[in-house]
Formats: C-alpha cells, structure tokens, sequence
C-alpha cells in the first residue's frame, strides 16, 4: 500500500469523537505559539475606532507598546480564552470538515473537488463559530483591556471570570454578541482556509511538483492558504473584533451591525483600514494554519500507528 493509501486509510480509521478531539488539540497547539501576533491584530483593529488618535505606527511599534507599558508576559493577554476558543471553535470546525470529508469519499469513492470542499468548509465554519463565539467575545475584551485607562478596565481574573462576570452584568445573549460577523467570518476562512488547504496539498502532491506526503507539503499548501484566507476574512474580522469590544451609551450600541462597522471605517479611515493589522493577522493566520495542519497531520498519524499496532 502507498503511503498516500496509508494516510487516506489512517483518516478513515478514526472514530468521529476523536476527530473533533484531534481538531482542537492541534488549535490549542497552534495558539500557545501564535498568541502574540493575535493579540497584536487585535490592538491595532480596535485603534483608531471611531476616527479617534491612532495609538500605533505599525504593528511592530504596537508589540513594543504592549511590552513596555505591559512586560513580556502582556503579548499573552487573555490565553485562557484563546485556548478556550480553539477547545470550542477550532474543535468543531476541524471535527466537523473532517467528518464531511470522510463521508464525501466513502460515499462518492473519490477526492472532494473544490466546489464540495467549499461546502464543506462553510458548513464546518458556521458551526464552529457559533460554539465558541462566547471564547470570543472574551478573547477580544481581555487582549483589548490592557490598552484602556485603568478606570475603564474591565480586570477579568480569567476566561471563566469574563464568561460569568458578562453574563451576570450584561446577559447571557452578550454572550453571542457579533455572532453574525463571527459567523460569517468564519464561513469565509474555512471555506477559504480548509478548501484551498485540501486543493493546493492535492496539486502539490500531484501536479508537477510530486511532493510526498509530509511536513513539507503541509508547510506550502498552509501558507499559501492562509494568505488566501488573510485576505478574504480581514474585514469581516475587523468588523467583529469593534462589534464584541463595543461598549453601551445610554442603552445604545456604539453599532448597529456588521455592515454599519463596515461602513463607518471605510468613511473615517479610508478602505485599507479594512486590512488594518494585515501583517499580525497574517503572522497569526499564516503559521496558525501551518501549525494547526501540521499538529492534526501527526495526530491522525499517530493514531493510526497506535491503532495498527494495537490491531484497531
């Protein structure tokens, strides 16, 4: 049996539960690396809102920032809910594309082709999204706490601190707040993230390049994904990452939806604000994306090594 055969055989040998399990394993791995350009595109996508002073020149002046008025530890603001949000929502989108892309070839006998891959990224993404939307909203307001006047921080203790502390003050529905652009959001990368991965590994593997299967054609067919992925999500990032860190006046949201985030950065601060914080997201996205595939390929691997040795 080829390699290739082996490793298609290894996917279809694991049972579902441990798929989902694997998903969010190789996140939280990804995240414990990745952390800090994350929290980075997140200070520079909150600065400037409301065509307020812009608090940073670029996003290496905004890493200084954090480390000097914060210490070295301040770029890891708010891992509990990072990890949190991969248990959650990298759990579910993970588990849930590689169960449709199992089911596809046993069903059909054959590769998903981009159309089907897209389908499927969008169907995993939703409901990744929605599970951990709550990781979210405390991602954002804990990496974005630091930057605010200390009478204006919220100090949640940890993540299960902001969960309990939102839902008692604001209602549990704050919660799911921007759950539409985090949803969409969402739908847009893992169509964008997990189609192209499967398409640009399958041309790699099988187009003039003859790669072989390993590390190495997981590193190309990642990065060229996450800038694909980069590109497409960022304004919709942007828009849920001002939606969850919005605060109420008088009863009101400082926003009345997505396309009304959209709107008032393209008016006050011009189209590329759009893309504002490109690089840290991309050196988040970008070696995210490697290191979550790369972390799920050694998974399934080492299952299936397990299993074959233990006759499963």
């Amino acid at each position: 049996m080829s390699q290739q055969k082996e490793t298609q055989t290894a996917k279809k040998n694991i049972p579902n539960g441990l798929k989902f399990v694997f998903g969010g394993g190789a996140g939280m791995g990804a995240t414990l690396i990745v952390q800090p350009f994350d929290l980075v595109k997140t200070r520079m996508q909150i600065s400037g809102a409301g065509s307020g002073k812009k608090e940073f020149r670029n996003s290496f002046h905004c890493m200084q920032t954090v480390i000097s008025k914060e210490g070295p530890f301040g770029l890891y603001q708010g891992i509990g809910a990072a990890l949190l949000r991969q248990a959650t929502y990298t759990t579910g989108r993970l588990g849930m594309f590689s169960y449709l892309n199992d089911s596809y070839r046993n069903y059909f006998n054959k590769d998903p082709n981009v159309s089907a891959s897209m389908l499927m990224g969008v169907i995993a993404g939703a409901c990744g999204a929605f599970i951990g939307t709550p990781a979210e909203v405390a991602l954002v307001r804990m990496a974005s706490d630091g930057r605010l006047p200390l009478a204006e921080r919220r100090n949640y203790k940890n993540v299960f601190n902001a969960l309990a502390r939102i839902t008692s003050e604001e209602g549990l529905a704050t919660l799911w707040r921007g759950s539409l652009p985090t949803v969409g959001r969402a739908m847009v990368v893992n169509m964008t993230q997990l189609a192209s991965y499967s398409q640009f590994k399958t041309y790699f593997r099988t187009g003039p390049m003859q790669m072989e299967e390993g590390i190495k054609l997981h590193f190309c067919a990642s990065m060229l994904s996450g800038l694909l992925t980069t590109i497409a999500s960022m304004p919709l990032d942007i828009a849920k990452t001002r939606i969850q860190n919005q605060k109420y006046v008088d009863g009101k949201p400082e926003y009345r939806g997505t396309f009304d985030v959209l709107g008032r950065v393209l008016r006050q601060e011009g189209v590329l604000a759009l893309w504002k914080g490109f690089t840290p997201y991309y050196c988040r996205l970008g070696p995210h994306t490697v290191l979550t595939f790369i972390f799920l390929e050694q998974l399934n691997q080492a299952y299936f090594k397990f299993a074959a040795n233990k006759g499963l």
